[in-house]
C-alpha cells in the first residue's frame, strides 16, 4: 500500500512506523508542517497499559521512551494553607519533543519517508495514496475538507489556561489552588524530565477577564502567575514555548467528537487519528495515549485482516466500532475531571474543607472509587475515614472506621443509622390506595436489610392522582392506619426510619398496572386527568384539563390532608414529589408548562403553585422532622430543564423551607435522550448540594457500596438511594457491609447464623486458590 500520514504527531509517526516494521513494502511518508525535530508543548503523560502496548508492538522504540521516562506515585495539593499528599497513583511522564523526536528516528530507521516544513491542506493532494491518515489534529484541515462526512461536534470550553513550564522539579503530581479578589486559579504540575516541569494554569473566563489577562502579552501572563504561585514555585521563575503565538496565550480547550471517522474521496481511503477525531482534556493526560491506541488498533486491523488495498474499508470499519467504546469511555472520564476544575471555585474550593476538597479531587472523574483509593494508599484512605466518621458525630478509635455510607446523618430531629435509602419503587399492589400484608412484608424486609431510610412508593393524594389503581394512597383514616401499621413494625424491629413520597399522578395518571401495558390508558374505570396544560404524555395518552384555581385550591387542600394524615402515622420523614412528569413536575418544566398566566413563563411562575403546595405541607407537617422535595434535574431535552434550572428551583425550594433536594431526572416526556451510565445522575445531586447548600439524596445506577462510598465521601451527596439493587437483595446493605470486610454492622438477631456463615462464605472465597 502507499499510506501518507499528514501530521507528525504521535499518532502519525507512530502508525508509520508499525506499518513499514511490520511490511517493509509499504510506502509509508509522514508530512509535517514544522521543522525537523522542531516541536511544541511541554510534558505529556502516558498510562501503564499504553506503555505496555508499546512495549509488545515496537520494543526499540518503547525502550529509549521508557528510559526518557520520570515515574512519580503521589499526588500532592496545596490548598487554602494545608499541603496533603497521597501516593500510589502510577504516572509516566516524558516531554513531548523528547517523545516525537524518539518516534521520527525510529521512522527513519525503518525506511518512513519523512517530509518536513510542508503544510497539507487537503488528502487530494495525495491522488497515488492508497491510505491517508489524517493525524493533523485540533484544527485538521483534512478533517474540516469533509464536515458533512466526519460531522465533527466541537465544543469550546469555559475556562481558559495557559501552558507553561518550569526548571523547578516536583517529586509529585502536584496540584496548587490559589484564590485571588476575582476567583480561583489552580496549577497542573508535572515533571517530564531531569530538568523541566509542565506547568498548566487554569482559571475561569471571568477570573481571567477581571485581572486582565487578556489585555496583556505572553510576558505580562507570565509575570502574574509567578507572582501567584510564588509559594510553590519557591523562586523559580516560568516559561512559555508559545512564542509563535500573538498576544495571550491563554486558550480554552476544545472538546471533539466526530461522528465517522473515515472516508473514501475516489482515489483514497481517509482514516482520522489522535486529536484530529477525539479530544480528551489534560486533567487527566489522555491525549496522547489515545493517539497511540488509535495508530496501535489501525495496525492490528491490518494484521488481522490482511494488509492489501482491498481489505481497507473493512479494516477501518472495525477500527472506528472498536475505538469508538474505548474513546467514549475516557472522554467520559475525562469530561467529568475537566468539568471538575471548570467549577472548582464556586462549588468546592469556596465550601469544602481541605480534607474532603482532596478526597473529591482525586475522584474527579469517577474511574478512581473509594475502594481503588484503598488499594493505592490505605492509610491515607483510612485517615480520611475517620476525619468523616468524626465530622459525622462518630467517636473515633484505633480499630477499623465505619466508612462514609454506614456513618449516621442527621436532619432536623431525625437521624439515620446510615446514608442508604430504600428508593420508592412502584408495586402496584395495593386496593383502594391500602397498604396490605405484601407492602408490610416488601418494605419490612428492606428495613430489616439494613437500610437507614426506606420509602413506599409515591402515595397519592386523591383517588383521582394516582397513577394506576393499584397505587397507594393517604386520603382517608382507614390508609393511615395501615401506614401506622408499618411504621410500628419498622420501629419495632430495626433501626431504619419510614419516608412517605407525596404525589399527584396529574397527567400520566389513569393507566394500567405495570405489567398490564406501562404508561397505556386503563381500558375501563379510569378518571379525568388534570395537569399544568393540556399536553398528553403518549399520543393515545388522555389529554388533561389544563388546571383552573378552583383545581389548584382542591388539589392543594388533598396534599395538605395527606401532609396531616402522614404526620399521625409516626413516619419519619416526608417527601414531595415533583419530579418525573406528575403533576407538580408539569408545571416546573417548559415541555408540560404552555401556560401564558402567573403560572407559566418564568422560573418563578413555574414553581409558583408548587411551592404554594410545599408551603401548605410544611405547615402542618411537624416542625422536628425533615421534609425534602424530588426533582427532575434533567429533562433530557432540548427545550426541557437542565440541572442550571433545577438549581434555580432548588434555591426556592430551599428558600421555602425544604430540608434536602432528592436529585433524579428525565421521565417528563416520551421524546427525551437521556445519556445513561455509571452513576449519571450523581453530577445532579453534587451541583445543587455544593452549589446551592442544600443537602441531597444521589439516586440512578448506584449498585455497590463501592458507589455509595465514593459519592458521600467526595460531598457530592448526604445520601444514596438504591433502587433496582434492593428489589434483587432486600439486604443490600447488610451484603454490601460483609463484601467490604465490615463485620461491625449489626444485623437482626434473627439472623446471626445466617452473618456468620455469609461473612465466613466471602472470606473463603477471597483467600480461595483460582481454578487452573
Amino acid at each position: 500500500m502507499r499510506i501518507v500520514c499528514i501530521g507528525g504527531g504521535p499518532a502519525g509517526l507512530y502508525f508509520g512506523l508499525l506499518m513499514k516494521k511490520l511490511h517493509p513494502e509499504h510506502s509509508v511518508r509522514v508530512v509535517e508542517r514544522n521543522r525537523p525535530y522542531d516541536t511544541f508543548g511541554w510534558g505529556v503523560v502516558f498510562s501503564d497499559a499504553t506503555m505496555a502496548a508499546m512495549q509488545e508492538w515496537d520494543p526499540e522504540s518503547a525502550a529509549e521512551i521508557q528510559d526518557a521516562f520520570n515515574h512519580w506515585d503521589d499526588i500532592e495539593v496545596w490548598f487554602k494553607g494545608t499541603r496533603q499528599r497521597t501516593s500510589g497513583h502510577g504516572f509516566v511522564g516524558i516531554g513531548r519533543k523528547k517523545l516525537l523526536n524518539i518516534l521520527q528516528k525510529r521512522c527513519e530507521e525503518l525506511g518512513v519517508e519523512l517530509i518536513f516544513e510542508t503544510d497539507v491542506t487537503s488528502d487530494l493532494d495525495f491522488p497515488d495514496a492508497d491510505l491517508v491518515i489524517g493525524s493533523d489534529g485540533l484544527n485538521s484541515k483534512i478533517r474540516n475538507h469533509y464536515p458533512e462526512v466526519f460531522q465533527p461536534d466541537m465544543i469550546t470550553r469555559p475556562n481558559r489556561y495557559i501552558w507553561l513550564g518550569t526548571n523547578k522539579l516536583y517529586d509529585a503530581f502536584t496540584f496548587d489552588f490559589r484564590k485571588t479578589d476575582h476567583g480561583w486559579f489552580q496549577a497542573h504540575i508535572y515533571k517530564f524530565d531531569d530538568k523541566t516541569s509542565t506547568f498548566i494554569i487554569e482559571t475561569t473566563e471571568e477570573a481571567y477577564l477581571a485581572h486582565g489577562l487578556d489585555k496583556m502579552d505572553q510576558d505580562g501572563s507570565i509575570a502574574f502567575c509567578e507572582d501567584l504561585f510564588s509559594e510553590v514555585l519557591d523562586g523559580a521563575s516560568l516559561m512559555t514555548n508559545s512564542r509563535h503565538m500573538r498576544g495571550s496565550a491563554w486558550l480554552n480547550f476544545n472538546r471533539l467528537i466526530c461522528g465517522k471517522w473515515s472516508h473514501f474521496n475516489g482515489n483514497s481511503h481517509v482514516v482520522l487519528m489522535g486529536d484530529a477525531a477525539h479530544t480528551a482534556h489534560f486533567a487527566i493526560g489522555s491525549g496522547t495515549k489515545l493517539a497511540i491506541d488509535d495508530a496501535i488498533e489501525l495496525t492490528r486491523q491490518f494484521q488481522i485482516n490482511g494488509h492489501g488495498k482491498e481489505q481497507i474499508p473493512a479494516v477501518l470499519e472495525t477500527y472506528e466500532d472498536i475505538r469508538r467504546v474505548d474513546v467514549a469511555r475516557i472522554q467520559n472520564a475525562a469530561r467529568n475531571a475537566m468539568e471538575w476544575f471548570e467549577v472548582v471555585g464556586r462549588r468546592y474550593a469556596d465550601t469544602l474543607e481541605p480534607e474532603q476538597f482532596m478526597y473529591s479531587m482525586l475522584t474527579r472523574s469517577q474511574r478512581i472509587s473509594h475502594e481503588n483509593l484503598r488499594l493505592r494508599d490505605k492509610t491515607w484512605l483510612e485517615g480520611y475515614e475517620r476525619w468523616f466518621a468524626k465530622k459525622s458525630g462518630i467517636a473515633v478509635g484505633n480499630d477499623r472506621c465505619l466508612p462514609p455510607m454506614f456513618t449516621p446523618y442527621q436532619l432536623r430531629g431525625t437521624t439515620l443509622v446510615n446514608r442508604i435509602v430504600v428508593s420508592p419503587m412502584a408495586m402496584y399492589s395495593a386496593r383502594d390506595g391500602l397498604l396490605n400484608d405484601f407492602h408490610i412484608v416488601h418494605l419490612g424486609s428492606r428495613a430489616l436489610g439494613g437500610a437507614g431510610l426506606v420509602f413506599a412508593e409515591m402515595t397519592c393524594v386523591s383517588p383521582d392522582a394516582r397513577i394506576t389503581p393499584g397505587c397507594l394512597g393517604l386520603w382517608n383514616d382507614e390508609q393511615a392506619a395501615q401506614w401506622r401499621r408499618l411504621v410500628d413494625f419498622v420501629h419495632t424491629n430495626s433501626a431504619a426510619k419510614v419516608g412517605i413520597q407525596i404525589g399527584h399522578a396529574g397527567r400520566k395518571g389513569s393507566t394500567k398496572l405495570a405489567w398490564e401495558g406501562i404508561d397505556q390508558p386503563v381500558s375501563e374505570g379510569g378518571w379525568p386527568l388534570i395537569s399544568a396544560s393540556a399536553v398528553p404524555y403518549l399520543k393515545d395518552s388522555q389529554v388533561p384539563k389544563p388546571m383552573d384555581r378552583d383545581d389548584m385550591d382542591r388539589v392543594k387542600a388533598d396534599h395538605v390532608r395527606a401532609a396531616e394524615l402522614a404526620a399521625t402515622t409516626g413516619a419519619d420523614w416526608l417527601e414531595l414529589h415533583c419530579a418525573h412528569g406528575y403533576l407538580l413536575s408539569s408545571f416546573l418544566s417548559p415541555v408540560t408548562n404552555l401556560r401564558d398566566d402567573e403560572y407559566g413563563g418564568s422560573h418563578e411562575n413555574r414553581a409558583r403553585y408548587p411551592l404554594e403546595v410545599f408551603r401548605a405541607m410544611r405547615a402542618v407537617w411537624p416542625e422536628d422532622k425533615p421534609m425534602s422535595v424530588r426533582l427532575s434535574c434533567h429533562d433530557w431535552m432540548d427545550n426541557g430543564n437542565t440541572p442550571e434550572d433545577a438549581a434555580i428551583f432548588a434555591q426556592m425550594f430551599k428558600d421555602a423551607g425544604a430540608d434536602l433536594i432528592d436529585c433524579s431526572s428525565g421521565q417528563v416526556s416520551k421524546q427525551e435522550q437521556p445519556v445513561y451510565g455509571r452513576l449519571f445522575q450523581t453530577p445532579f445531586s453534587d451541583k445543587i448540594r455544593n452549589e446551592v447548600g442544600i443537602p441531597t439524596i444521589a439516586v440512578g445506577a448506584i449498585s455497590e457500596a463501592d458507589h455509595a462510598n465514593s459519592i458521600i465521601a467526595a460531598g457530592r451527596a448526604d445520601l444514596c438511594a438504591v433502587a433496582r439493587p434492593h428489589l434483587a437483595d432486600p439486604a443490600w446493605s447488610l451484603h454490601e457491609a460483609a463484601k467490604i470486610g465490615l463485620t461491625s454492622i449489626a444485623w437482626p438477631k434473627q439472623y446471626q447464623s445466617g452473618k456468620y456463615q455469609y461473612e465466613a462464605n466471602l472470606a473463603r472465597a477471597a483467600t480461595a486458590a483460582p481454578a487452573k
